[in-house]
């Protein structure tokens, strides 16, 4: 079986080698490691990043530029973060709570720091005392500004606070029920599809979900870290060897907390390849770290035209003024943006509020892309819906809203089948040469059908 590296390189680790939870100038340095680009190790900081000669914008992708000039640097605070700036950060500036840097550098990570912030149930008490291995909890002081204090059944907090149901083991679940390790012919590369592959950039989230398929490389003991440029170097030369790729999704971790010059590395490289056509970018940054999107951010990426954004959002309270500022400066960069939304029980699992999910993205020009059954994560099973109630919500969205606002419901399946659709029952059947389909209202229907093998 290929192996992926389950214990990722940094560039410059602390002096124990360990990102403890409980060493706040650990956490300061790990910031700095992964949001700056002059913490390279030896090799690499006597010079500077190299961009191939050939990475100028394409003129193939002068269509895809936008005028300069429309894209907003004022970032809005809102009211509920207001408030809670004034209560728990109130020496803070605008200026620096606007500031990624020092987001991702203050993550709440410690029980201390969250236990004043809410008030902590005794399973989610119990989970983080006992927790010990990868996908500890992290979360953004903007992200921790939508929790509810008081109710542990918040659709927000569940997402990002552990219980102690993620000790409980349930059939069928898997470290890597994806089978991603026995499709990785090189480290952060996943080459399960003809014309595309997975290129994991980064084991660094700014803020990690409970449910994360790859919980088992996230926050492993030994630090949050990220690949570094030589194992960057040599997934390139996979890309750059098999010319049938023509996609790259970067992912991780988040390839959005990599700083600007990094990031612009892994792009141009990419954009140098002839075959491939399409570079796509999955996160979760715009929701949990808007303050990343900046201007600069933005008008690096669009460079590297055609890139498009596959964005995780999980419930309709996540669609902030700071996030629809964050969304609009990536749709003015000429970015098109989807959304990614896993199906989680008690969270998002009705027709009501993936509606309202998938109305407020249309709003903000995201077209809602999947919606995944979730993942048979080990410790996921208290998040998992049947499959069933996945067919309802499609169901309960189609014929009564746009088309724009209803995604893809897919199974990834277990052991590395890939995306399978899911659809409810239509098709109906065949009488008197006819298709029998079944309509949004239940009503049956006759479509006069061919049958290709008697034309002549």
């Amino acid at each position: 079986m290929r192996k992926m590296y389950s214990t990722m390189e940094i560039d410059e680790p602390p002096s124990n080698g360990i990102l403890s939870v409980t060493n706040p100038s650990a956490l300061q340095k790990e910031a700095t490691i992964l949001t700056t680009h002059t913490n390279y190790n030896s090799s690499l900081s006597k010079k500077p990043l190299k961009f191939s000669q050939q990475n100028k914008p394409n003129p193939r992708n002068v269509m895809h530029r936008v005028a300069k000039g429309n894209l907003r640097a004022h970032i809005t605070i809102s009211a509920n973060t207001r408030e809670f700036i004034n209560k728990f950060y109130p020496e803070i500036a605008d200026e620096k709570w606007n500031d990624w840097h020092w987001q991702v550098a203050n993550r709440i990570r410690t029980l201390e720091k969250l236990q004043n912030m809410i008030d902590l149930s005794d399973s989610e008490l119990e989970a983080i005392k006992l927790h010990n291995g990868p996908l500890p909890f992290a979360i953004t002081p903007y992200y921790a500004s939508l929790l509810n204090a008081k109710d542990a059944n918040q659709p927000i907090r569940r997402t990002v606070v552990m219980t102690r149901e993620e000790n409980f083991l349930a059939p069928g679940e898997a470290v890597d029920p994806l089978g991603e390790e026995d499709d990785s012919p090189v480290p952060g590369i996943v080459h399960r599809y003809p014309d595309r592959v997975l290129f994991l950039t980064t084991g660094f989230c700014s803020v990690y979900c409970r449910y994360c398929t790859r919980s088992r490389m996230v926050g492993v003991p030994g630090g949050e870290a990220q690949y570094n440029i030589q194992q960057w170097g040599k997934a390139i030369e996979y890309i750059k060897s098999h010319t049938e790729i023509r996609d790259v999704l970067l992912s991780g971790g988040d390839p959005l907390t990599l700083a600007d010059e990094r990031l612009e590395w892994l792009l141009s490289n990419l954009r140098a390849i002839p075959h491939v056509e399409f570079i796509r970018i999955g996160t979760k940054v715009p929701v949990v770290l808007p303050q990343r999107i900046t201007p600069k951010l933005v008008e690096m990426i669009r460079k590297y035209h055609p890139v498009w954004m596959s964005i995780h959002f999980t419930h309709p309270d996540e669609i902030t003024p700071e996030v629809s500022d964050a969304l609009q400066r990536l749709a003015d960069a000429g970015i098109p943006l989807g959304s990614q939304t896993v199906l989680l029980k008690g969270i998002n699992d009705s027709v009501d509020v993936m509606k309202k999910l998938f109305h407020e993205l249309l709003k903000n020009r995201v077209k809602p892309y999947y919606m995944y059954q979730c993942d048979p994560v080990s410790g996921t099973s208290h998040f998992r819906t049947s499959v069933s109630k996945g067919i309802e919500i499609i169901a309960g969205l189609r014929g009564y809203t746009t088309g724009y606002a209803i995604p893809n419901y897919v199974i990834d399946a277990p052991g590395g089948g890939g995306k399978i659709p899911i659809l409810p029952e239509y098709v109906q059947g065949h009488e008197n040469g006819n298709l029998i389909l079944k309509n949004y209202e239940g009503k049956l229907f006759s479509y006069p059908d061919i049958v290709e093998n008697t034309l002549k």
